[in-house]
C-alpha cells in the first residue's frame, strides 16, 4: 500500500480545502486509481508504476481484490491530500513516514478508512493462492 500511495502521490480532523490546481491534481490521480482503462493507459507510460501494478495483483490476488485495494487507496490518498493542504511534498513526507510508523500514519485516516482498510485485508488474507 505504502508503493502505491508513493506512487499517486509522486486524517480529517486537520482536513484543509484543497486549492483549485491541487484539487484538479487529485482528481486526475483518483480518475486514475479508480478507472481501470484510466490506469491501464498510464502504466503503459510508467514503468514504475507498472512494476507497482504487478506488485498490487500479486498481493490481492484477483482482479476484483485489486481493484478495491486501488480504491482503498484512493481513500487514503483523498485523506492525505485534505491533511496536507495538497502539498506533494508533504505528502510524500508522509508516506515516506508511515514505513516506520505506520499506526502514526493511519491515525491520520478516518475510521470508515481505516475499517475499510481492515477488511480488505481480511479478504486478501482469506483469499486462496
Amino acid at each position: 500500500m505504502v508503493a502505491l500511495l508513493a506512487w499517486a502521490a509522486a486524517g480529517p480532523a486537520a482536513a484543509q480545502k484543497l486549492d483549485p490546481a491541487a484539487q484538479d491534481a487529485l482528481d486526475k490521480t483518483l480518475q486514475i486509481l479508480l478507472d481501470p482503462q484510466a490506469r491501464s493507459g498510464e502504466l503503459a507510460k510508467n514503468s514504475q508504476g507498472a512494476a507497482v501494478d504487478q506488485q498490487v495483483r500479486a498481493l490481492a490476488g484477483s482482479d476484483a481484490l485489486a481493484q478495491e485495494l486501488y480504491a482503498v487507496a484512493g481513500d487514503v490518498l483523498r485523506e492525505l491530500a485534505q491533511v496536507s493542504g495538497g502539498d506533494p511534498q508533504k505528502m510524500l513526507q508522509a508516506v515516506d513516514r508511515a514505513r516506520t510508523d505506520p499506526a502514526g500514519f493511519a491515525a491520520m485516516l478516518s475510521p470508515v478508512t481505516l475499517q475499510r482498510l481492515r477488511d480488505l485485508s481480511v479478504k486478501i488474507s482469506d483469499t486462496k493462492r
